[in-house]
């Protein structure tokens, strides 16, 4: 009798450790030469952002034979699994409450990995633009102290009623918000980032939030276009130039690694029109210059857009924002103006971001 109980019980025993183990090997994926974390996902019905979390990544790079998750660590059968804890109403702990920045991190990057907002880091951290470095310590947890159900949406400051045309003889001013630059501000408002520095005495294109500027010549009588419907900027302008600059090139055929005016790949094609524009940056892959920009929601004429996972998993492909949806790349054949509409470049579409060296 005493066999036969221990019999039942060790067959009972190696019936759960062996489903362990296949609920284990369910939770994991070997990587595959040509995988990519777009690829792995959409394959387990997960998104990439679960990927990145489950396994730690700061990026999407990843190399055959890499073991990754591709579940949630508790994946055992509901008999047996916890119950799921409820969303955390009190701050986290210490140790969550800093994150060390690493290469290729940005601000956007980081806010997403910890549930939370640009502009909540940069309120925690006192900083007003988007410029991060390697071994920084930023302070990121006060966005998880409150259920994302309860937290109020933060107060949206009404615009001010667009104040009566001024006389002759005087200026009008604009107070920097948090991502603001010289280049952004003198767009909006049909000027030149000369004459936004020579009217308010800038040696450099620092700027801070809360800062007022002067937008127009005390002696010189206002423009009559609008703010909010800025006349496009002159060819002297930097923005002016790079758009430009990169028109003028439409039809050159395309060339790998080339980045120069007989031939450009689309990371060449941005280091030579930038250059020429006068915006000093070196010559380098796609994936360098996304280390080199910050993330924008709202793109401006001669911002960057970014493509994945085009010929390579990861940022691959680049062009220049020029408006009206479309942008400019020296992509298939030679230099050429598509929409992001289209549907392959739409299906590949990262976002948009701002060299570090318009600002």
């Amino acid at each position: 009798m005493n066999k036969i109980a221990f019999s039942v019980i060790a067959s009972g025993s190696l019936a759960l450790l062996i489903g362990v183990a296949d609920a284990e090997a369910s939770s994991t994926y070997t990587i595959k030469s040509g995988d990519s974390l777009w690829k792995i996902a959409s394959q387990h019905n997960v998104s990439v952002a679960n990927l990145k979390t489950w396994n730690n990544l700061s990026s999407d790079a990843i190399f055959p034979n890499q073991v990754l998750k591709v579940a949630a660590a508790a994946t055992g059968s509901s008999t047996t699994a916890p119950a799921p804890a409820p969303a955390p109403s009190q701050p986290v702990s210490n140790a969550t409450s800093t994150y060390t920045v690493k290469s290729g991190d940005t601000l956007s990057k980081i806010a997403s990995l910890h549930k939370t907002t640009v502009s909540k880091i940069q309120q925690l951290n006192k900083i007003s633009g988007h410029l991060i470095y390697p071994g920084q310590k930023l302070m990121v947890s006060a966005a998880a102290s409150a259920p994302a159900v309860t937290a109020p949406k933060p107060p949206v400051t009404a615009a001010p009623a667009p104040a009566p045309a001024p006389a002759a003889g005087t200026a009008r001013t604009y107070k920097v918000v948090s991502g603001d630059t010289l280049t952004g501000i003198a767009y909006r408002n049909g000027i030149s980032v000369t004459q936004l520095m020579n009217w308010n005495g800038l040696t450099s294109s620092m700027i801070r939030v809360g800062q007022v500027l002067k937008i127009e010549n005390s002696t010189v009588a206002p423009s009559t276009t609008p703010v909010s419907n800025p006349a496009p900027p002159a060819a002297t302008d930097t923005v002016g130039k790079i758009v430009e600059t990169a028109k003028s090139l439409v039809g050159t055929p395309y060339v790998w690694g080339g980045s120069t005016a007989s031939g450009f790949d689309c990371s060449g094609f941005i280091y030579y029109v930038y250059n020429q524009a006068g915006v000093k940056i070196p010559r380098t892959s796609t994936t360098g210059y996304d280390s080199r920009s910050y993330d924008i929601s709202s793109p401006q004429v001669g911002d960057l857009v970014f493509f994945e996972n085009t010929y390579r998993a990861g940022i691959s492909h680049m062009g220049i924002y020029i408006g009206n949806n479309q942008f400019i790349h020296a992509g298939g054949d030679k230099v050429q103006i598509t929409s992001l509409d289209n549907s392959y470049w739409s299906k590949h579409f990262a976002g948009y971001k701002r060299l570090y060296a318009m600002d």
